[in-house]
């Protein structure tokens, strides 16, 4: 973990190896997606309901990863699970992803309900994202995770019930 910049507080602006791979573990499921041959992808083919939900969206799900890989704390190390609250978030965001993967099996084979999709595919990412703000006591990120849920969830509900 390196830390360049004391931004406030003991929040850095760094860079963290780990954030980067934690985002590409979230993304596992995209990257696979193309050696599946759907019969029904609503996920990839959703209209659009709000264009300027869109771009929010987009702007709050960037911001999350660029926070979570850029804005380090003080005292971090480039791992540790932590006591207390840290702990909480870190085993929930073990617990979210694992939970996002079983949803995208459900998804791959078919199992494509609006339920489904919801809650496996939309509100767990960015609350994996929360969790790890949690964990790494990165308030900025918990913040910013928490508007991104609300966005997210408001922006594909509606796309998805088009």
């Amino acid at each position: 973990m390196i830390k360049w910049i004391r931004i406030g507080g003991n929040q850095y602006l760094g860079f963290w190896i780990l954030g980067l791979i934690l985002f590409a573990l979230q993304e596992v499921p995209y990257m696979v997606m193309p050696l599946f041959d759907f019969e029904n992808n609503p996920i990839m083919n959703m209209q659009e309901s709000s264009v300027i939900l869109g771009i929010l969206e987009k702007i709050l799900g960037s911001l999350c990863i660029a926070v979570m890989i850029f804005v380090v704390q003080e005292n971090a190390s480039l791992f540790s699970v932590g006591n207390g609250i840290s702990k909480v978030g870190f085993i929930s965001a073990i617990v979210i992803l694992l939970l996002n993967f079983f949803g995208w099996g459900l998804y791959f084979n078919g199992y494509q309900s609006l339920g489904v999709m919801m809650f496996f595919i939309v509100v767990l990412p960015p609350l994996y994202y929360v969790c790890i703000g949690l964990w790494r006591e990165n308030w900025i990120l918990l913040v910013t995770g928490g508007i991104f849920e609300i966005v997210h969830f408001v922006h594909v509900y509606g796309n998805l019930r088009m």
